[in-house]
């Protein structure tokens, strides 16, 4: 079954709402502007239930179709931009310095809001959709508060699923696996306590940098030697600062990092790991290691069962061939993850095109993607809810 003809006469107007809020990014839990929009839009759909502040900033809609069933679905969006300056040059490019879309959230809340506006129009399931507007997906662990304000209790929802555009995926094409799709994304702050003092006498100090690389160097031995080869975690240092001078060696380094792990045994192996490694080094050398370890979010985790349902409805919709059913897991996080914690569902990704990858300031989501991310969600709540 192709993509659904209301769908693509849609496209244009929901590419508008796209462009409308590509231009006003909003950060994290910041996104009064776009729960605002989100929720005017559903008002004139004529959602039957809206509400807003869940999780700070979220708002969910409540559509109910035809039939007397009391099943919930939830259908989710986030609508957070990432703190980048925009430098495409498209017309409807960030008005805010510093600011962008360079994720498609702003693709993904216009396919949902179209996806509404459809559902709210037809009501063709027996049941209730829950349309979820999340902020917070950026490092804010929106769904996670989400979850914790009593969502899933307060709409009865039973399923939850959630779409993320992938760019160098054709358009057209959906990528999706059972089990653990994205990792859990945990990091680390770490000041080593020497003691500084002229670079010409080094025997006088104990110091904090030569510490330090040994400690980056080391790090990597988790992946190479604590870890079974066959399961994945990746250790990256992404910040090394210390010093002020040429000839002084400074009292103290600090270090910062992520561990992104695909399962909970090496997430726990790899955290004792990093420890037992920081402290026993800077011990070796007399130094003092203060460590702040942070778990984030978790393993994104697609359900067996609902996962079969999104393949099926993503074939239906693109043909079995332009559905990988077996994508090769990543190690970016996504806080998605909370809500399949607390509920049965499914993530998946659909296909951007070539272009600029996520996170790049040169992004912008395809517009050519809406038709399909609208007839996906819509067959989808259909499905699942009998009609």
């Amino acid at each position: 079954m192709p993509i659904l003809n209301r769908a693509a006469e849609m496209q244009a107007e929901v590419a508008e709402w796209r462009r409308y809020i590509h231009a006003r990014p909003e950060l994290l839990f910041a996104v009064e502007n776009t729960a605002a929009f989100v929720a005017g839009k559903l008002r004139e759909f004529g959602v039957d239930e809206i509400v807003t502040g869940i999780g700070r900033t979220g708002v969910v809609g409540l559509i109910k179709g035809k039939g007397e069933g009391s099943r919930t679905i939830g259908l989710r969006a986030d609508m957070d931009a990432l703190p980048l300056t925009e430098i495409t040059g498209k017309p409807w490019a960030s008005t805010t310095p510093g600011k962008m879309h360079a994720c498609g959230h702003d693709g993904h809340t216009a396919m949902l809001l179209g996806a509404a506006k459809y559902l709210a129009e037809t009501r063709n399931f027996n049941g209730n959709i829950a349309v979820i507007f999340q902020p917070a997906e950026e490092g804010g662990g929106g769904g996670n508060l989400m979850v914790q304000d009593g969502m899933m209790e307060r709409f009865s929802i039973e399923e939850v699923y959630g779409m993320h555009n992938l760019p160098g995926l054709p358009v057209g094409q959906f990528a999706i696996r059972q089990g653990a799709i994205m990792a859990a994304t945990d990091e680390f702050t770490v000041t080593i306590k020497g003691l500084g003092g002229h670079a010409a006498q080094p025997h006088r100090t104990i110091d904090p940098i030569a510490i330090g690389a040994q400690i980056v160097t080391n790090l990597q031995m988790i992946a190479s030697r604590s870890a079974d080869p066959l399961r994945s975690v990746v250790v990256s240092v992404t910040k090394f600062n210390a010093g002020f001078a040429h000839n002084v060696i400074p009292n103290d380094a600090q270090i910062a990092g992520t561990i992104r792990t695909l399962d909970a045994e090496v997430r726990d192996l790899a955290e004792t790991r990093l420890k037992q490694i920081i402290n026993g080094l800077a011990a070796a050398h007399g130094a003092q290691a203060d460590i702040s370890f942070h778990r984030n979010y978790p393993v994104t985790v697609n359900h067996a069962t609902e996962t079969t349902h999104a393949i099926a409805i993503a074939s239906d919709i693109a043909g079995a061939a332009n559905v990988n059913s077996e994508i090769d897991p990543m190690m970016g996080g996504e806080d998605f993850s909370y809500m399949l914690n607390a509920r049965p569902g499914a993530f998946i990704f659909i296909g951007n095109g070539d272009g600029a990858g996520l996170h790049n300031p040169a992004y912008d989501f395809n517009d050519e993607v809406i038709a399909h991310g609208i007839s996906y969600w819509v067959r989808l709540a259909e499905q699942r809810l009998g009609a």
